[in-house]
């Protein structure tokens, strides 16, 4: 008899087991990273070469994340960097990295903390790279982004939701005594 034959045929499942065997694993993978869009423009090119190179930068982060099959996420970050010199624009980059997430078994806040703070965490330094080659080839000095803290972003977000429904709760409140 093989290790995976069971030795009792027609031996009905018990409870606990039943429901381990019905309830998924808990499961994460990262399937696939890709660039789903990236654009670069240089409007001031060349005039923005012959000027000192002492740039402001501006930079707006983004995430989003969405169900594409079941158990299956998209999650991508978007970045658009802005950076001028003298008051003209030099560059405008923005990329929107992605990934595609396998995730079984997990739900509730897990769940929303994997596609809004993990995810990102790690689709990240894929974005960082394209960021710098587009600045690169359009002329410019590289540029290494910071790391981010997609936790504490995350955390702020929650915690900015929670203050809202607060607020939104107690003014219902209110208004219910009044009338």
């Amino acid at each position: 008899m093989s290790e995976n034959e069971n030795p009792v045929e027609g031996k009905e499942a018990t409870a606990e087991e039943s429901s381990t065997q019905e309830r998924p694993q808990a499961g994460f993978a990262m399937e696939k990273v890709y660039v789903k869009d990236v654009s670069f423009e240089s409007p001031n090119s060349p005039e923005i070469f012959t000027k000192e190179w002492k740039p402001e930068v501006k930079l707006d982060l983004n995430t989003r994340h969405k169900l594409v099959q079941e158990n299956v996420h998209e999650v991508a970050v978007t970045v658009t960097l802005t950076a001028s010199v003298a008051g003209m624009t030099a560059y405008i980059v923005e990329v929107q990295q992605a990934g595609l997430f396998v995730i079984q078994g997990i739900e509730g806040m897990p769940l929303h903390h994997t596609l809004g703070a993990v995810c990102p965490n790690l689709i990240f330094p894929y974005l960082r790279e394209t960021i710098d080659t587009a600045v690169v080839k359009g002329g410019f000095q590289a540029v290494m982004l910071a790391p981010v803290n997609f936790d504490a972003i995350f955390s702020q977000a929650i915690a900015r939701q929670q203050k809202q429904e607060q607020e939104a709760a107690a003014q219902e409140a209110g208004q219910s005594t009044v009338n």
